[in-house]
């Protein structure tokens, strides 16, 4: 696969087989990722993988997360709120590994945001390398990415921002394209 095939054929993936992605192979994409652009080459930064057995503790963060959230008191009925819970642990228990990405939070701005640019850079990467490799991925922005309790749950050291967690894993279905807008509205070429 080339990397123009890899850029138009890569598709968020949401449903996953259960099977297992050797932790070498996980290892690679993350190491080729990291061949990112990045200013001053700072490498900004940080990978925590839920893998096997570890993904149960990325499952009680991201739960005890949204227990503790404003999201969780749109649901009055608490029956309604286990079987939510239920669903969303037996969802989660059949993706084989999720990714936290971590960058530090520069209280420059410039510096900020250029190293934000950086890590989305640096997922794309991930996205791109593990497709190839037959893997999907699927990033993730959930509200519970905010929650004070789920940067101490998973660790996150104080000055670090949880810029995405990717859930990865072989496709059980592959999504259709999405038709892109015609280049044409979105460019304007200053030649003189």
């Amino acid at each position: 696969m080339n990397i123009t095939e890899a850029i138009k054929e890569r598709r968020t993936v949401r449903k996953f087989k259960n099977d297992q992605i050797p932790i070498e192979t996980l290892k690679e994409i993350l190491s080729l990722s990291t061949w990112a652009p990045n200013h001053g080459f700072r490498e900004p930064w940080r990978f925590i993988l839920y893998y096997e057995d570890g993904r149960k503790k990325f499952i009680d963060a991201q739960v005890g997360a949204y227990e503790k959230s404003p999201y969780a008191s749109l649901l009055k009925d608490e029956n309604e709120r286990e079987m939510l819970k239920r669903k969303n642990v037996e969802y989660l228990m059949g993706i084989p590994a999720h990714l936290v990405v971590l960058m530090p939070e520069d209280p420059r701005q410039k510096q900020w945001e250029e190293d934000f640019a950086a890590v989305g850079a640096l997922i794309q990467n991930i996205q791109l390398a593990a497709w190839e490799k037959g893997i999907g991925v699927v990033w993730k922005t959930n509200p519970y990415i905010y929650e004070p309790s789920f940067y101490e749950a998973i660790g996150a050291k104080p000055g670090e921002k949880v810029v995405a967690v990717l859930h990865l894993g072989i496709p059980e279905t592959i999504p259709k394209p999405h038709p892109r807008t015609n280049l044409e509205e979105k460019l304007i070429v200053v030649d003189k």
